[in-house]
């Protein structure tokens, strides 16, 4: 058996933009739960406040493009990024800022 497969199986995940997708996650198996940091530390989720006006959820689906935003390139940059497909170099706003598509 894969070491991987072993120790970790898929669980549901929270994305940023995106919510809660099923299975897109790993989580440690509850044979090796006496080394899962997340029973053993306990941590408080913070909810996240996303702008309202942000429609990174439907850019990274494909249905709409970063020039539809309407804080594309006012107050959401890669200097200020306000949603999740802008804070990285590799983020298709921050592509779509950087290369002007």
């Amino acid at each position: 058996m894969d070491l991987l497969t072993e120790i970790f199986e898929p669980r549901d995940d929270i994305w940023r933009g995106l919510g809660v997708l099923k299975n897109s996650g790993l989580g440690i198996r509850k044979k090796y739960e006496q080394h899962d940091a997340e029973k053993m530390i306990p941590v408080r989720e913070e909810v996240s406040i996303e702008n309202p006006g942000c429609i990174c959820g439907d850019i990274l689906k494909g249905i709409k493009t970063p020039d539809k935003c309407p804080l594309f390139r006012t107050i959401c940059s890669p200097v200020n990024p306000v949603g999740a497909c802008m804070v990285s170099n590799e983020g298709s706003c921050a592509a779509y800022f950087k290369y002007r598509i």
